[in-house]
């Protein structure tokens, strides 16, 4: 099995390594579900030892992008390539849900040496075993997704579905909401190999105030609940 741990920064990628995950998804402003991070905190990550997949999206909000932030995405990948990264984690939609074809071909033509993942814009395609099928045909690695549902326990059986359809061809990695607790029923259920979870926490500022907007705390993977999650499952 692989383990990707959601690290938003340089303590969570740090303490991935340490717990035995296999590769890190590098983002930024999880709390929006994620954005491109800086350079500097890819090559931090790097140098920890443990392959970083960089997320690579411009703005928050939904997944259909302009031409104009298409082009920054190809910049962030090319920019990504040069920090060492091993994989990039990307997604657009068409107004409709559908995968955005040219726009998902031009960032898969300019990701060349190394793995790409669709990320969990997949979860609002109206039609996912088309959409699988597409990204097998574009040569994906793996697609993160919650079964369409609010957590991956909850979307299992269409997780089953999906890693079923896949055959190994590409991976079906759930992701969104997976613990301790849920790991291994939803690994014995839907026969999924890859795993995605923050097992992040809270981290507070001691003796600093919060201020709307300025709140004094942010999350940190710890290596504890990342360990955790992993011995429930192996």
């Amino acid at each position: 099995m692989n383990f990707e741990v959601c690290a938003t920064n340089i303590q969570s990628a740090l303490a991935a390594q340490r717990a035995g995950a296999h590769r890190i998804e590098l983002c930024s402003a999880l709390d929006v579900g994620g954005l491109t991070p800086s350079m500097g905190l890819v090559r931090a990550a790097r140098a920890s030892g443990i392959p970083v997949h960089v997320l690579i999206r411009p703005r928050e909000g939904d997944f259909c992008y302009t031409e104009a932030e298409l082009a920054i995405m190809l910049d962030d990948i090319r920019l990504c390539r040069l920090a060492g990264a091993a994989g990039v984690v990307v997604g657009a939609l068409t107004p409709e849900g559908l995968l955005d074809m040219p726009k998902m071909r031009a960032m898969r033509a300019a990701v060349k040496g190394f793995e790409m993942t669709c990320h969990r814009a997949f979860d609002f395609t109206p039609d996912p075993e088309e959409a699988l099928e597409q990204l097998i045909e574009m040569g994906f690695d793996r697609v993160l997704s919650s079964g369409q549902s609010n957590s991956a326990f909850e979307g299992r059986f269409a997780l089953k579905k999906l890693v079923e359809q896949a055959r190994g061809r590409m991976a079906v990695m759930p992701g969104a909401g997976i613990n301790a607790q849920n790991i291994r029923q939803i690994a014995e259920f839907t026969g999924a190999k890859d795993f995605h979870f923050t097992g992040k926490r809270k981290v507070f500022a001691s003796g600093v105030r919060n201020i709307p907007g300025l709140e004094a705390w942010h999350w940190e993977s710890e290596v504890e609940t990342i360990g955790e999650i992993i011995k429930a499952v192996v």
